[in-house]
């Protein structure tokens, strides 16, 4: 899950311009999500090098007992292009989903961390991006807002609605290309699949040779010689 949020910061030119009636002498050049673009890999590392000495995760200073304790595995700040702006991110690790009152209350203690704890100290560590310096807030006074990432579904939807491989013998059946070509186009079509039995009919009839046919085919149709899944590994077996 991520949580993403306004990111603000003041730039100060090595060489600045004190007759420009938009520098501040105190707060430099105020910059938005759209300007810090350019600055996003210095302002990320800049951020994990901050919060290294932590591990990186704002829940080891999360002192309720509580169910977000129980739920939250780790929440680790940085930054992300998101909207066509640098945003500050927040990835939070679950064990399980978090219910509505439980993600209001995640988001008022990252909102704490940010204006009062962790982002109070980050925002005075300046960021040297070469031409001057930055000073990066993940915490603003108005208009702040963690608000939750919900990722588009519709390619994860069409995986999961895409028809499903009839299953087709080769081992002892007709060698001749055009029965199996013929008996695969009869199970696609059986399936709801008359489209992919066009397409397929038109690969093979284009193709050079007997073994390439067969592997266009089993494309289409599971056989023998369609690609098998790749076994998962045991995590004890990892390394």
């Amino acid at each position: 899950m991520k949580f993403y949020s306004p990111l603000t910061a003041d730039f100060f030119p090595n060489e600045p311009d004190y007759e420009d009636e938009f520098y501040d002498e105190y707060e430099g050049y105020p910059q938005d999500g759209h300007e810090l673009l350019e600055y996003e890999t210095a302002i990320r590392d800049a951020v994990e090098n901050d919060t290294r000495d932590f591990g990186g995760d704002l829940m080891q200073y999360y002192r309720e007992d509580d169910s977000v304790r129980n739920k939250v595995v780790t929440a680790v700040p940085s930054v992300e292009v998101h909207g066509n702006k640098l945003c500050g991110c927040l990835t939070v690790e679950l064990k399980e989903p978090l219910l509505d009152d439980e993600q209001t209350a995640l988001c008022n203690y990252i909102s704490g961390q940010y204006s009062d704890g962790w982002g109070e100290g980050f925002e005075q560590r300046e960021i040297d991006v070469g031409d001057g310096k930055l000073y990066v807030h993940f915490w603003q006074d108005h208009d702040f807002e963690l608000k939750r990432d919900v990722p588009d579904m519709t390619e994860f939807n069409k995986l999961l609605n895409r028809p499903k491989k009839p299953k087709m013998q080769l081992i002892g059946q007709d060698g001749n290309i055009f029965a199996i070509m013929g008996r695969a186009s009869r199970l696609l079509k059986s399936s709801g699949q008359g489209d992919k039995a066009k397409e397929m009919r038109d690969r093979v009839m284009s193709c050079d040779s007997y073994q390439k046919a067969l592997n266009i085919i089993s494309e289409y149709v599971e056989t023998e010689l369609s690609p098998k899944p790749t076994p998962k590994c045991d995590r004890g077996d990892a390394r």
